[in-house]
Order: C-alpha cells, then structure tokens, then sequence
C-alpha cells in the first residue's frame, strides 16, 4: 500500500459516465481518492453519501474527490445517479488503479477470507505527494474525519 510521502501512481480508467480519467487531470490539484469494496452496499453507501453531503467543504479546502471500485461502469453510474454525486466513480473492473494504489488484499467476511478492496482513503496535495493515508474510514463521518487531518 502506499504511503505518506509516495509519490501519486499514474493510472487511468473510465469514470462512471465512461469518460477517460487519469492521474494527469489531477496535475496542480488537491485530490481525495477514496477507493470503497462495492458501490449501493451500506458502508459504501454511507461514506460516498457522506462525501457528497460535505462536497462544498471540501471544495473550500481545494480538493477534487475521486472514487474508485472494482465495480463495472454500468453499477457505478447507477450508483452515482441513485445519490446525486457530485464527483467521479472510476470504474476499475481490472484493478489497474486498485493494485497501483496497494488496496487489493487479503479481507475477512463473517469468518471467511479473500482478496478484496481494503477500504481506504488517500489525500494527495498539489505536487502529486500523498500527504495522508486513512485506513480506519469512518463510512458516516469521511468528510470530518478528512478535514480533521
């Protein structure tokens, strides 16, 4: 997993609308990504909600959010419709961005274990330098908890 002081990875993908995102439509910017295991289940559900209901205040800050998930363009778009995000879901069926990121991992599931997305937020700030990494996400307080930092 990447750490504070790495340098962002380059990656690209489609965002939910299937327009091409990459790291580069992020030069000079202040940026969140948050990478969450599966868009319209609660916690996913809570954390993008959360983000999206404090959008402006992070907007104030200057940061631009980014979500990312396995899940195809199809799910994330009906999952950005359903609660009016304001902000892109990249698509990362082929986990490029996910194992660029260090997110893909071993996780336990009511006793069970497989390879997953391990839910996790970095901030990154205008010179492509991850300058924090969340990975105790407060699916209902995100927003606070980012600012906070």
């Amino acid at each position: 997993m990447l750490r504070e002081g790495d340098q962002l990875p380059d990656f690209s993908g489609l965002n939910h609308l299937g327009e091409q995102v990459s790291h580069e439509n992020y030069v000079g910017k202040k940026l969140i990504v948050f990478f969450y295991p599966r868009a319209n289940t609660p916690g996913c559900t809570a954390e993008a909600c959360n983000l999206r209901d404090n959008y402006a205040k992070l907007k104030a800050q200057g940061y631009e959010l980014l979500g990312v998930s396995a899940d195809n363009m199809k799910k994330q778009a009906s999952f950005s419709v359903k609660y009016s995000f304001p902000y892109p879901l990249l698509a990362d069926e082929n986990l490029i961005t996910i194992k660029a990121f260090g997110v893909w991992g071993p996780k336990k599931f009511q006793g069970k274990e497989y390879e997953g997305i391990i839910r996790t937020t970095f901030v990154i700030d205008e010179s492509g330098i991850i300058v924090r990494v969340i990975n105790k996400v407060k699916t209902k307080d995100h927003a606070a908890q980012i600012l906070e930092g």
